[in-house]
């Protein structure tokens, strides 16, 4: 199958990066990092989730987020909602798209969501009915597709189908994660081969963690095999509570050089995008793990 000439990046971090930070990252901050994403070109922006804050407590104050982001025409700020009554949340701070999730083993569908995979999709049945008749987008994510910290190996088919029952569900795309990282390129293709089956390709992306540095394989390996759209986290924030030891989302600015490379387009401006990593970063008081952010800020540093 011939490589994509262009490629969709899904910004994770505001949500998915920042979710698990220690500390109380301050609206402010929040807002300034989406909306410096939004000005770097990127369409899509994980702005928060509308989980109870006693579980996500970094997420408590998406409403206050999605009040005070600047909206760029074109772009989407995507809300994660865990049942009916984070929909009505999303729907009450202005979201016109949601994003519901799934996983690919019982062990971890009952550690992240405190039930079967089954009980899950029935949850997301009237959520994604509801958001739909109201003109709201939904996208689907499967967790540990390609490995589980409970039970190792995931067969593929498990994966098809699930993925395939959040499509029948309505959601417009299913975003396959390596929550774990664990998986390799090989693996990443005999699992495309398999949900492709049940999925159209063009209805599918990839989310791969880099705990293993398998991302950028894996990502390759998913551009051979017909993807074009990945999720990615600024800087490389994140991990996952429920996936001891995992690292967070493939760097943006590493997907980025990359596609870049490759002579893939994006339409997302480098410059911009190192920009807001290197804001957050100061922000958090950490590092950048993104390798490119960090070699391209060493060259600039050489340069002047």
């Amino acid at each position: 199958m011939a490589i994509p000439q262009r490629v969709r990046m899904v910004e994770m971090g505001p949500r998915d990066g920042l979710q698990n930070e220690p500390g109380v990252v301050p609206v402010e901050v929040k807002v300034e990092l989406i909306n410096r994403l939004s000005d770097a070109g990127l369409p899509a922006i994980e702005a928060g989730s509308f989980v109870a804050p006693k579980w996500v407590p970094q997420m408590a104050d998406t409403d206050k987020v999605m009040a005070a982001i600047r909206r760029k025409p074109g772009v989407s700020y995507p809300v994660l909602v865990p049942n009916m009554k984070g929909l009505e949340g999303a729907m009450a701070a202005g979201a016109r798209e949601v994003a519901v999730f799934a996983a690919a083993t019982e062990s971890f569908s009952r550690r992240n969501t405190n039930c079967t995979i089954a009980e899950s999709l029935e949850r997301f049945a009237p959520v994604c009915k509801t958001a739909l008749a109201d003109g709201l987008k939904v996208r689907g994510y499967v967790s540990v597709v390609l490995g589980c910290p409970f039970e190792g190996e995931v067969e593929p088919e498990a994966v098809a189908d699930v993925a395939d029952r959040l499509y029948q569900l309505g959601c417009y795309e299913i975003s396959l994660g390596d929550t774990t990282g664990m998986g390799t390129p090989g693996k990443t293709q005999r699992m495309l081969e398999a949900v492709s089956k049940r999925v159209p390709v063009d209805k599918l992306a990839g989310h791969y963690h880099d705990t293993y540095g398998q991302a950028l394989a894996n990502i390759f390996a998913s551009l051979e095999s017909g993807v074009a759209t990945f999720d990615s986290s600024v800087a490389g924030l994140g991990g996952c509570p429920y996936s001891p030891g995992a690292t967070g989302n493939v760097a943006s600015e590493d997907v980025l050089y990359m596609l870049d490379g490759m002579g893939i387009e994006t339409r997302v401006n480098m410059s911009k995008l190192l920009e807001a990593g290197q804001y957050i970063c100061a922000a958090l008081d950490r590092p950048n793990s993104s390798r490119a952010a960090r070699a391209l800020a060493n060259k600039l540093k050489k340069a002047a």
